[in-house]
C-alpha cells in the first residue's frame, strides 16, 4: 500500500495550493454529472454525495466511517444531514485541514481499521482510497487480490448485515498495457507515458486490474447492489479542476514559486509537476487504460 510518505508527497504537497483552489472541503474526486454537463462542478460533486447518502440509507443519528476521507467534502455533506462522522487520511494536511474544519479525522490506514478501534457504523464509504491500497511490489507479489479480500473483510467487522458500503475507484480499463512498458521515457502522446506520470504523481499505487476484482474479492462478505461508469464523469471533472488550479490567485502563486527550489533538486518531485502541464489521469480515461466504477455493496 501507498504509505504515509507517499500519500503526504501527492497529497501534503500541494494542500494549501488545493484548497485555494477549490475550497476547504473541496473534493479530490470524480463529480457526478450523470452526462448532464452543463451542471456547475459543486452541484456535481452535491449530486455524488446525495447519491452516496441515499444509497447507504444514511439519516440523522447515523454512524458514518469515511475510509480515506481528503479533505473533507463527504464527511461534511453526512454531518449536515445529522450523522456522527469519522475520517481516516495517511496525508498530514489533509488530517489538519479537516480538523481545523470541525471534523472528526484521524490519521490511520484504512486498511488496518477494526471494530474495536472506532465501533461498528451504519455506513462506510470509500471515494479514491482502494486506488492506493495496492503498491505495484504487492502486484508482482501475487499479493493484489489479498489485499482487497482482507480489506472487504475488515469492511465488514465493521457494519451490521443488512448496512451498506460505498466504493469509488479508479481501474485498470480495456486498453491496459503492461506493467513493462509503463515508462516516462516513451512517446508523450502514448499510454505508457501517461501510466508512467500516474506513477510518479501516485508513488506506491496500483489500481485494481477492473470491477470484476473488486466485486470478486467483495463477495465473501457483500452482495452487489449496484455499479455504473463514472469514467467520461470523470473527465469532466478533471477539466473543471484544471480551470480551478491555473485560476489566479496572488497566495497560491506565491505558494507555486515556494517550490521552485524543489522542483530543482528532485527529480521525483518534477515528475509529480508535470501532471499540471498534462493530466495523465484525463488521458488514461480519455485512451481507455483506466475506468472509473462507484459500486455500492451490502452486508450479508
Amino acid at each position: 500500500m501507498a504509505s504515509q510518505e507517499h500519500l503526504d508527497f501527492t497529497y501534503t504537497t500541494i494542500d494549501k495550493i488545493f484548497r485555494l483552489s477549490l475550497g476547504p472541503n473541496g473534493d479530490y474526486s470524480g463529480a457526478r454529472y450523470e452526462g448532464d454537463f452543463s451542471l456547475s462542478l459543486e452541484e456535481a460533486q452535491r449530486r455524488k454525495h446525495q447519491f452516496i447518502a441515499d444509497q447507504l440509507q444514511i439519516e440523522p443519528g447515523s454512524r458514518v466511517l469515511d475510509m480515506g476521507c481528503g479533505w473533507g467534502p463527504f464527511l461534511t455533506y453526512a454531518k449536515n444531514l445529522g450523522a456522527t462522522v469519522k475520517g481516516l487520511t495517511l496525508s498530514q494536511g489533509q488530517a489538519a485541514a479537516c480538523q481545523a474544519s470541525g471534523l472528526d479525522v484521524v490519521l490511520k490506514d484504512c486498511r488496518q481499521v477494526r471494530a474495536s478501534d472506532f465501533g461498528s457504523f451504519d455506513a462506510v464509504v470509500s471515494v479514491g482510497a482502494m486506488e492506493h491500497f495496492c503498491s505495484i511490489e504487492e502486484f508482482k507479489a501475487g499479493k493484489q487480490d489479498q489485499v482487497y479480500a482482507d480489506f472487504f473483510r475488515n469492511i465488514a467487522d465493521l457494519l451490521p448485515r443488512g448496512k451498506r458500503c460505498y466504493i469509488q475507484t479508479m481501474v485498470f480499463g480495456k486498453n491496459m498495457i503492461p506493467l513493462e512498458e509503463i515508462s516516462l521515457n516513451a512517446p508523450k502522446d502514448s499510454p505508457a507515458y501517461a501510466l508512467a506520470l500516474m506513477i510518479a504523481q501516485f508513488p506506491g499505487s496500483w489500481l485494481p486490474s477492473g470491477s470484476e476484482q473488486v466485486i470478486e474479492n467483495a463477495k465473501p462478505h457483500f452482495k452487489l447492489v449496484s455499479i455504473s461508469s463514472g469514467r467520461l464523469d470523470y473527465i469532466e471533472t478533471i477539466g473543471q479542476w484544471r480551470k480551478r488550479f491555473r485560476a489566479f490567485n496572488l497566495q497560491k502563486y506565491w505558494l507555486y514559486a515556494t517550490l521552485i527550489p524543489k522542483f530543482l533538486r528532485d527529480k521525483s518531485f518534477r515528475d509529480l509537476i508535470a501532471v499540471f502541464r498534462v493530466s495523465p489521469n484525463r488521458v488514461c480515461f480519455e485512451q481507455e487504460t483506466m475506468e472509473h466504477y462507484r459500486m455500492v455493496f451490502e452486508r450479508i
